[in-house]
């Protein structure tokens, strides 16, 4: 049998109702309880490493996580992280570079119902999550709704129904049909290297997203914070305005002052193109970092971790020029 080890963090899945409504309330032993004969399937270790609902799980969580998978990593055929939905994308795509290469599949699932609810979708979700992590594939992957995505193109798109997440711009990794979990190979990024850790994060990075209007002297209170990076959520395949209130200007500004700046699109599908608009050119030109087709959860993670490894910005856009874990694709 696989040896397959679950990591508890809390989450939904592991949620009973107080007076307070849902919080996390059952360990992973109590967990185990309710899986039926799964177990039965795997040599099964269970972990429990948190105790959170997902909201609570912020950059020293992941840190706690990273290390918990990457010191696992060789005593057991695939991992399984039950997690809640709400922050699972962002943990997903942070493990992608955290545990960039690692050798084993690793694979986030949570539920929209507590497992101990009559109609939970958390055993199904659990019993995808098992599969993929037995399948020998490597890779940070998240399970739910008996899909399997790219730990770092999964983005949670609805609050109550079962299909919580989709993959945004990437084939589905897996799905669950007669034929039992049918993978798709190509979908896997291949792993390029050994697996070494590398959990150091800057917690400095802001999240922006361009209203019309907006005023560009907010960069400079994020300066006056402190802040390191910033990711801004530009519109359409890159536009920002720079009428009246010129933000390329003050994007400039932010550049020269050492503050990584990287732009994406506000739209969830296909691919932002600064090359396209004048808008886009001009901010181009002042040094701002293309997203391309990434998730908002993969560009921030992503600036997180680079601003981690290194504070030169020239490194930091060498980073966000190439793909780590699948998280980036379209590029000119």
């Amino acid at each position: 049998m696989k040896r397959i080890l679950l990591l508890t963090t809390g989450g939904t899945i592991a949620s009973r109702l107080t007076d307070e409504g849902l919080a996390p309330g059952l360990d992973g032993a109590a967990l185990s309880h309710y899986l039926g004969g799964l177990p039965d399937s795997y040599d099964l270790t269970v972990r429990d490493i948190l105790h959170l609902d997902s909201s609570n799980i912020q950059p020293e969580e992941w840190r706690l996580i990273a290390q918990s998978v990457y010191e696992a990593r060789n005593g057991f055929d695939g991992i399984v992280v039950s997690h809640g939905t709400d922050t699972m994308a962002y943990t997903a795509s942070v493990l992608s570079y955290m545990v960039r290469n690692i050798p084993v599949p690793v694979v986030l699932t949570g539920a929209q119902l507590p497992i101990e609810h009559p109609l939970t979708d958390g055993l199904d979700n659990l019993r995808t999550a098992f599969a993929m992590a037995a399948s020998g594939r490597p890779g940070v992957f998240l399970a739910f709704d008996r899909r399997v995505m790219l730990g770092c193109r999964a983005v949670k798109t609805h609050t109550t129904a079962f299909g919580a997440f989709d993959s945004v711009n990437w084939p589905l990794v897996a799905q669950v049909n007669g034929a039992g979990l049918t993978i798709r190979d190509d979908a896997i990024p291949p792993t390029d290297g050994p697996c070494v850790l590398r959990d150091k994060l800057c917690e400095a990075v802001f999240l922006i997203k361009l209203t019309p209007g907006l005023d560009p002297e907010v960069f400079d209170m994020l300066l006056s914070m402190h802040y390191r990076g910033v990711v801004i959520e530009a519109f359409g395949a890159g536009g920002l305005h720079f009428i009246r209130r010129n933000l390329i200007e003050k994007l400039h500004a932010a550049a020269q002052s050492g503050m990584a700046v990287v732009v994406c699109s506000q739209c969830l599908y296909e691919s932002s193109n600064f090359y396209l608009y004048q808008a886009g050119q001009k901010a181009l030109a002042e040094g701002v970092i293309q997203g391309w087709d990434m998730t908002t959860e993969a560009a921030v993670t992503k600036l997180m971790w680079a601003l981690g490894q290194t504070g030169d910005l020239d490194e930091v856009r060498t980073l966000f020029s190439k793909s780590i874990a699948g998280e980036v694709q379209n590029r000119r």
